[in-house]
């Protein structure tokens, strides 16, 4: 077979599907286990501003930096509510994305000042699982939860508790859409249908 003959063969070959990353399911929990997030963020000026308007925190520690200038801190704060969101974010990679409920937040500290331009990472140590009486087909996992900076200074630590799904459970049946045609690795003039040349 020519080189030719065989490249054409290997583009309309069938792709392989190589599955992403689907989340941990109940099983996958044990008490001791520690799940350092991979993503770090750092937050921005914008961030803050818009979160704290957002969320209608009309404290101005958060937005005007005259009024802040004043304060110990001698500039904005980042608002609390919007560490403790990146931390949750940050998170769900590895804890809730088979989750279908968050349970609570406790024992919720900030520990430390953050500002803008700081940049946020954070980690989870389980620290129980259980069975759901009342869902077989999930459990229940409490988790501590906790944010460093740049410095790895902790700024923000809480125990959250979230429903997750045991693996199989038919709430996570498949609900991606099958594409209409299929991708293949020729280029896509090759796939498209030949159309009239315009007439003038």
């Amino acid at each position: 077979m020519s080189s030719t003959a065989e490249s054409e063969s290997e583009s309309e070959s069938e792709p392989v599907v190589r599955p992403g990353w689907t989340g941990r399911f109940y099983e996958d929990f044990a008490p001791g286990d520690l799940y350092e997030h991979p993503l770090g963020r750092t937050i921005s000026e914008a961030d803050n501003t818009w979160f704290t308007l957002l969320t209608m925190n009309t404290s101005q520690m958060h937005f005007n930096h005259v009024y802040a200038e004043q304060s110990e801190f001698g500039r904005p704060l980042v608002v609390s509510t919007l560490t403790v969101a990146v931390a949750v974010g940050q998170s769900v990679t590895d804890l809730t994305q088979n989750a279908f409920a968050n349970l609570g937040w406790d024992d919720i500290r900030m520990t430390a000042p953050v500002f803008a331009g700081d940049t946020l990472w954070s980690e989870s140590l389980v620290v129980s699982t259980r069975e759901s009486s009342s869902r077989p087909q999930a459990g229940i996992v409490t988790v501590r939860t906790r944010t460093i900076n740049q410095h790895g200074t902790e700024v923000c630590s809480f125990l959250r508790t979230f429903y997750v799904h045991k693996r199989g459970a038919p709430a996570l049946a498949d609900v991606r859409p099958r594409p209409a045609t299929p991708l293949t690795t020729r280029p896509a003039s090759a796939t498209r249908p030949a159309t009239a040349p315009e007439q003038r």
